[in-house]
This record gives structure tokens, C-alpha cells and sequence, in this order.
């Protein structure tokens, strides 16, 4: 549609959205002149939902009232808790069910996931990740060739954006892929890719790994209630996440976990065992070697954290309210919004290296600062915006859909283009 610039747009913006009454389900921090801060910062920690003190409350009460009884007589018992979160949880992933599982944190997903799919054998012992992998990716991945006995430096390949861009383009996977398919072993990259916010094309890297023999998986953490991740149709073997961005369960919550449904009956896979990914109809009898459960949730270690899991149900409730696919279309108008605004301020300190077609992107925009000293950060700061900076030079901004609107944005810019 045709933006305006000006303020009453926004508001008009806002009053048209449909999804505008979810701000008023979240608690928003304030500025110190009292006002709601500019938070566009749900791409690093996602606001907390105003019920999920009520949903903790419950479970606290059931906890004292209870005790160990509460697994079974608990308002929601505690035994089979982690299925309350699964049906809307594969509808934010793109999945099927069984595919999906709530557990653990997100980099101990990624190696149990690489426990089972990266399996170096002859010549094919490399794992191919994105040049600007987020750290913990990238010590993970390190750390498993390591532990085949293989020389990191050698078995991890880049794939890097070209000289003078930001993000790698897919012809250059399948070059590299042409030249060294037959060493690959694992193809692992972020969904989204958490500098420049670009959303990769994860059916067609599948089909390129695949083709060459490779597994793949994705870390999803920039995408698992951003964008629409499909990932039972992309083909993907596996996919790892954190529900503490996007889906507002708190800091340093739970992980997600996505097995295709291909691997779901493959006990011979290796893989690292506890006792709740074994049959739940025989998991107290305590002596049986290990049967793993069918899907997803064969990969279990321990019984669920429910406290946890209790956060990241008050905020499925809200996306299970609200509906992905509607959060998918305001986040896409709200970022073409912002990107509108940014496009128009003065002078060329200020760059967007994120792609600008919302099907490479979701809600986050990265800003890259000319002559970047942190200054024009903090300055932003001062005045209400809580966004993140990621060095060298770049201010990373998400409009979140679920508790953002139109007037965050035009704030935004309005307290940039005064410090710039």
C-alpha cells in the first residue's frame, strides 16, 4: 500500500489493525518519564504476557496443595504437560505434531541433533554453516567435528555473501555444493540469520543438501514465531529453537525440537538417551532397555521443567488466539511500514542491510551505522527505544506483531532522525 509519513497515518495504521487489542495482553516496560518504552527488541527477549503470573500462579498452588500428586491431579498434571504445548507449537513451526517436542534449552538440542545427523564417514566429514553464524552455532558445530577426531578449521566450510554484500545468495551454496558435495556430511544454518535478519530459502538448501548426500538442519531461534518456517515441507531432517524471542516465554526458557517424520521409527539412528524419551506405556518400569517414543519426542532426557513450559503456554495461548498466519500478514505490513519510514530520513549514516522482500526477511530490520561508535545507540536509548546492538556497527530493530503497532515505529524514527 502507499505509506505516509506522518503521524495521524500511524495511528490510522493502528486503528485498522485487527490483531491492535493483543499490546494490551503484555506488559510493556516504561520509560523513565513514564511513558511505554519503544520496545522493538523481541528478536532478543520477548515481552512477558500479562497471564502467564496467573498460569504460574496455578501451578504453584497445585505445587503446594499437591505435592508429587500434582503429575497426576495437578489442574493440568504435570506427567504429560509438554503435549499441551505441541499442536500449536507445529502450527508456529510448520509442522506435524509428532514432529515437534518442547525440551531442554536450544544448543543442547543442537548437539543431540547432531548426535544423530552429522555422522562423518570416509571423505564426507564436513559441515557447511553460514559465514556469520550466531557464536553458539558455531562452537557447537566446532565442537562435534572435534569430537569425531577431525580438525575443525578443515571440516567446517563457510558459505559467504559475496565481496561488498551482506547476505550469501543460494547460487553460491550450489557452487560450493558442486564442488565439494561429496565431503559434505551436514548442512547447518540459522532460518534467519540473526545479524542481518535474512530468512533463508529452507526448502531449496533441503533439496541442494539432500541432493548431495548431506543431512540438514536448521537453528531456528530468529524464526520460530517470526516467520513462516514450513518445516515439515521443507524437508529439513531436523530444526532447533529457543522460545524466549519471538514466543515471550522468558528468559533463557526452553527449546524447541523439529524431527522429520521420515527419522520418527528409526530407533538404529545414534542418539544421546534419557528415560522420557522412552515409551511412556513402559517409562516406570524402570528396568527395559531403552524403546525410544516414535517422533520427536523419542529424543526426550528428563521430565519437563513445568514452570517453564508454564510460560511458553500463556504465550502459545496468545498466537493460538491470535493466529499465525494473521501475525504473519500484520508483520510483514509493519516491517514494510518501518522499512518506508526508514527509507525516507536524511542523509546515508543509516543503511538496511536486511533484503528487502519480506519473503527473505521476517519482522527484524538491521541497521548499519556509517562510522559506528555505539554513541548513536545509546542516544536512542536514552530517549525510550530499547532495540540491541550488535557489533561492529549494527542496530538490529523487530516490530513485533503481537504486541507492537504502527505508532512504535513511527516513534522509532522520529527519535532516530532527531539524534541523527
Amino acid at each position: 500500500m502507499n505509506f505516509r509519513t506522518d503521524h495521524q497515518f500511524a495511528l490510522e495504521l493502528d486503528k485498522e489493525d485487527s490483531l491492535s487489542r493483543f499490546r494490551e495482553s503484555f506488559h510493556i516496560p516504561k520509560h523513565k518519564d513514564g511513558t511505554d518504552s519503544i520496545y522493538l527488541c523481541g528478536n532478543s527477549l520477548g515481552l512477558q504476557p500479562r497471564q502467564t503470573k496467573a498460569f504460574l500462579n496455578q501451578e504453584l498452588e497445585d505445587w503446594a496443595n499437591l505435592g508429587v500428586e500434582g503429575h497426576f491431579h495437578a489442574s493440568n498434571p504435570w506427567m504429560p504437560y509438554h503435549e499441551i504445548l505441541t499442536e500449536t507449537t507445529a502450527k508456529v513451526v510448520g509442522a506435524k505434531p509428532h514432529e515437534v517436542v518442547i525440551m531442554n534449552t536450544l544448543t543442547t538440542n543442537l548437539h543431540l541433533m547432531m548426535v544423530s545427523f552429522y555422522q562423518p564417514k570416509g571423505k564426507r566429514t564436513k559441515i557447511i554453516i553460514e559465514a556469520d553464524a550466531f557464536p553458539s552455532d558455531r562452537y557447537a558445530v566446532a565442537s562435534q567435528v572435534q569430537f569425531h577426531g577431525y580438525d575443525d578449521k578443515e571440516n567446517i566450510l563457510e558459505w559467504s555473501p559475496r565481496a561488498g554484500e551482506h547476505t550469501p545468495r543460494i547460487e553460491d551454496l550450489e557452487i560450493l555444493l558442486k564442488e565439494q558435495g561429496d565431503t559434505i556430511a551436514l548442512i547447518m544454518v540459522g532460518a534467519v540469520n540473526y545479524y542481518t535478519g535474512q530468512f533463508f530459502d529452507l526448502k531449496k538448501i533441503t533439496q541442494l543438501g539432500h541432493n548431495a548426500g548431506a543431512m540438514v538442519g536448521f537453528d531456528c531461534a530468529h524464526g520460530a514465531g517470526n516467520v513462516d518456517l514450513q518445516l515439515h515441507d521443507s524437508g529439513a531432517d531436523f530444526a532447533v529453537w529457543c522460545t524466549y524471542k519471538y514466543m515471550n516465554s522468558g528468559p533463557g526458557s526452553l527449546g524447541g525440537c523439529f524431527v522429520h517424520e521420515r527419522h520418527a521409527s528409526n530407533s538404529s539412528l545414534p542418539r544421546f538417551t534419557g528415560w522420557w524419551g522412552h515409551n511412556k506405556d513402559t517409562r516406570f518400569k524402570m528396568r527395559d532397555d531403552f524403546e525410544p517414543m516414535p517422533g520427536a519426542e523419542g529424543w526426550q532426557l528428563s521430565n519437563p521443567p513445568i514452570l517453564s513450559m508454564v510460560a511458553i503456554r500463556a504465550s502459545l495461548d496468545l498466537f493460538a488466539q491470535a493466529g499465525f498466519e494473521n501475525l504473519i500478514e500484520k508483520s510483514i505490513r509493519l516491517t514494510n511500514y518501518l522499512e518506508f519510514l526508514l527509507q525516507k530520513l536524511d542523509g546515508d549514516r543509516i543503511s538496511i542491510i536486511t533484503p528487502s522482500h519480506a519473503k527473505d526477511r521476517g519482522c527484524q530490520l538491521s541497521l548499519a551505522v556509517k562510522d559506528a561508535d555505539k554513541s548513536l545507540f545509546e542516544a536512542i536509548t536514552a530517549k525510550g527505544v530499547i532495540a540491541d546492538w550488535r557489533e561492529p556497527d549494527v542496530i538490529r530493530i523487530a516490530p513485533v506483531p503481537l504486541y507492537n503497532n504502527f505508532e512504535d515505529c513511527w516513534r522509532f524514527v522520529e527519535v532516530l532522525r532527531s539524534e541523527l
